[in-house]
């Protein structure tokens, strides 16, 4: 299909075409990321989210294709620059929030090589309250937020927000990239709790 026939697809509310930036890390709904920026394709990329006050999609890369462009995990999160310092000439050091999750629908590849994606935003699920039951994973969840500071844990704080805790605790926990993003694909944000438990009991870390 073309660049801009893909471009033009009718989109529903929900779907949006967005530049994507692969890495090998997972981003978090609520939570913040510094990135170096050189790259030709994603320097001109940010400039264009800079001036348009726009978002990319961050994705875990999960391989290579034939023609060695990179492949990603199928959800990634929404990336917005709230921070931007060129440290020298051609280095973009950037800070971003993640926010909402998307799906990826179909990818294409521009001349410069960099992927656009036409994605499915993943409406956040309405808050759900902290289960009494898993109170007690909150006594690690603020040590290690008191420990870390508001610079690498973006406030406000919620600690009644059972998504909000499963997530700040997945993308600190040492654990592979690919658990993270099995984490970040579950809707239910219970079970993620479940699972974070699960896994802090047998490291006996609870």
């Amino acid at each position: 299909m073309g660049f801009f026939s893909f471009l033009h697809r009718p989109q529903t509310p929900q779907e949006q075409v967005i530049p994507l930036f692969p890495l090998n890390t997972v981003l978090f709904p609520g939570g913040i990321l510094g990135l170096k920026v050189f790259e030709p394709r994603y320097l001109d990329m940010t400039a264009v989210c800079l001036r348009e006050k726009t978002a990319f999609g961050i994705c875990l890369v999960s391989g290579r294709q034939e023609d060695d462009v990179l492949a990603t995990h199928p959800v990634g999160t929404m990336a917005w620059i709230s921070q931007a310092d060129m440290e020298q000439a051609g280095i973009l050091m950037l800070t971003v929030h993640g926010r909402e999750r998307f799906r990826i629908l179909e990818t294409t590849r521009q001349e410069d090589g960099l992927l656009r994606a036409r994605v499915q935003l993943l409406t956040p699920a309405e808050k759900v309250s902290m289960p009494p039951e898993r109170n007690r994973l909150l006594p690690l969840l603020t040590r290690i937020v008191s420990d870390l500071g508001s610079e690498k844990v973006v406030e406000p704080y919620d600690f009644e927000d059972a998504e909000w805790v499963g997530f700040r605790l997945t993308e600190v926990l040492p654990v592979q990239n690919l658990a993270k993003q099995k984490l970040l694909e579950l809707d239910d944000a219970l079970e993620r709790l479940e699972i974070l438990e699960k896994y802090l009991d047998q490291k006996k870390l609870l």
